[in-house]
């Protein structure tokens, strides 16, 4: 299979903050992931420190935490990042999609085993989640194996709490 084509550039500060995921095929460890949020901050050694919370298998599940480590890659030019859960072990992290304003964003890896569709915010309209499951289909990825993931803000959980 062809090497997964990446963004040519990303200003690796302007990617940094909070980032839902809308959508993933993902790991086993998060395969049940509820209100999964990815937040990235820059250190001064221009790693990415990543803190990744989600709840396992249902809105009032305990949240879970993992901190992995991103290294971007050429600057982060092109969009290659290695991620690291576990030390020495660096995953292929690739942003394959990434919109003019930062608001969404596809990651990918080479072997088109796992894949995310995050945004800046918790939901996003039919119509665009429909043309990056089209995105991520042309990529290689079986749109079968997308799993959307539920999210829920804060004040739909004040709601149901009310009930």
């Amino acid at each position: 299979m062809d090497e997964l084509r990446t963004v040519e550039h990303v200003d690796t500060e302007r990617f940094m903050g909070t980032w839902y995921v809308i959508a993933h095929i993902p790991p086993f460890l998060t395969r049940n992931a509820y209100n999964a949020v990815e937040r990235y901050q820059l250190d001064d050694k221009g790693r990415v420190d990543v803190k990744f919370t989600f709840r396992n298998g249902g809105f009032d599940a305990d949240q879970k935490q993992l901190s992995p480590a991103g290294f971007p890659d050429h600057d982060d030019e092109e969009g290659v990042w290695g991620m690291r859960l576990v030390w020495p072990l660096k995953a292929d992290y690739r942003i394959v999609h990434l919109d003019d304003d930062y608001s969404e964003t596809i990651i990918g890896r080479n072997k088109r085993d796992y894949v995310w569709i995050m945004a800046r915010t918790p939901t996003m309209d039919d119509g665009r989640y429909r043309a990056l499951v089209g995105k991520i289909a042309e990529m290689g990825y079986d749109p079968a194996e997308l799993r959307r993931v539920p999210q829920q803000t804060l004040a739909e959980r004040d709601t149901s709490t009310d009930s």
